[in-house]
């Protein structure tokens, strides 16, 4: 049984609208709350009621909420970069609010996190259990730690008020409505490949990612929404594949002529990321399906229209 009244932050971006759509498919009444900074009311689909509002102020949403979860906050490298200081008060204050929210409404909340809350990781794949290897004054640091102080932040409102909090630790994915222009991989690539352009690889493209398929990864946040754990728990994709790899297959999939270009390496890039999804299995009944060869052709097909 869906929950009757459910709070999507950061709904009209790439993961969240995807979110609403599979609430308003199970029946419940949806309502998006976002600042429309990264995200577009384009990606809102139809029945959610829409608010427009900052999570790093107060939220004050008249009515019963069953169910919050909490995905607002810049996501791509392009965005976090350009407003570091935006991306530290959605994670911080934003957080704080949401979990204010959940508490005053009795509601579950789900708060969204990340595999870079581990950074460049030595323990390979990464469990739940592993405290991450973080640059905390670097570039990336201000996404990483965003992250982090969130975590913090929720597990402190469960321990001091009691509110059914859990987190989960999602890792790359990928599908359509993920913009052109946002700095992660998946879109970068796909866009260079149907316009002919290399593909740009930075370094020697050995580093390694775990691509999980949005549509996988909603089934994953919703069965964490239905139980009551209070995780962390990774969501991704354990099947891994380096970054030249990736490129390769794009190249494939789309059939396109473009090359391989390997550009300067990013600083504090993590050369493996993989999660150990045990716990996912065991708790939430959950693992991927979506192949990345489909995936690709799947997202190829959106993108180019």
């Amino acid at each position: 049984m869906s929950p009757e009244r459910v709070v999507v932050t950061g709904g009209a971006g790439f993961l969240g609208s995807h979110v609403c759509e599979a609430l308003l498919d199970e029946g419940a009444q949806v309502v998006c709350v976002d600042s429309f900074r990264t995200g577009s009311r384009e990606n809102v689909p139809p029945g959610a009621t829409v608010v427009a509002a900052d999570v790093a102020r107060p939220l004050d949403l008249l009515g019963p909420v069953d169910l919050v979860l909490h995905l607002a906050c810049p996501a791509s490298p392009a965005d976090y970069l350009r407003m570091p200081v935006d991306t530290l008060r959605t994670g911080g204050f934003g957080t704080y609010h949401v979990l204010e929210l959940a508490r005053r409404k009795d509601a579950r909340v789900v708060v969204a996190s990340t595999s870079e809350v581990y950074g460049d990781p030595e323990e390979h794949p990464q469990r739940e259990s592993y405290w991450g290897h973080v640059n905390p004054i670097g570039p990336r640091s201000v996404y990483d730690e965003a992250k982090r102080f969130g975590e913090a932040m929720t597990v402190a409102f469960r321990a001091e008020h009691g509110v059914d909090a859990g987190i989960v630790r999602i890792f790359n994915t990928y599908g359509p409505r993920m913009r052109a222009h946002d700095g992660r991989m998946i879109p970068t690539f796909v866009r260079q490949a149907l316009a002919g352009e290399a593909l740009t690889v930075h370094g020697d493209g050995l580093q390694t990612r775990s691509l999980c398929y949005v549509d996988d990864l909603v089934r994953g946040l919703l069965a964490m929404a239905r139980s009551d754990h209070p995780g962390p728990i990774n969501l991704g994709n354990p099947a891994e594949v380096t970054v030249l790899d990736v490129a390769h297959k794009t190249i494939e999939v789309t059939g396109s002529s473009s090359v391989v270009r390997h550009v300067e390496s990013m600083q504090d890039d993590p050369r493996r990321r993989r999660p150990d999804i045990g716990l996912a299995r065991e708790v939430l009944g959950w693992q991927p399906t979506v192949a990345l060869e489909d995936g690709l052709r799947s997202f190829a097909r959106e993108f180019a229209g």
